[in-house]
């Protein structure tokens, strides 16, 4: 009796996992994310708008104090 040859193995067995959405966001409001991006509106090489963006993603932790109670009256 003899065995299939095995296919062709791809380079990374991770690529075709599927994963859903809410778990992918579960995933990262649990370990949190920077995001961090440059915009240039540019004529004729001169910059007229730039923005910076940078926020923090993260879950509420009721552990952690919320860095604005301090602002309330």
């Amino acid at each position: 009796m003899t065995s299939p040859a095995p296919g062709p193995q791809p380079d990374n067995p991770l690529a075709e996992r599927q994963i859903a959405l809410v778990d992918l966001l579960d995933r990262l409001l649990g370990g949190g994310a920077v995001i961090v991006g440059d915009l240039t509106l540019r004529i004729a090489d001169v910059d007229l708008v730039r923005i910076d963006l940078r926020a923090l993603i993260s879950s509420v932790n009721a552990t952690v104090p919320s860095p604005f109670e301090e602002l309330e009256p």
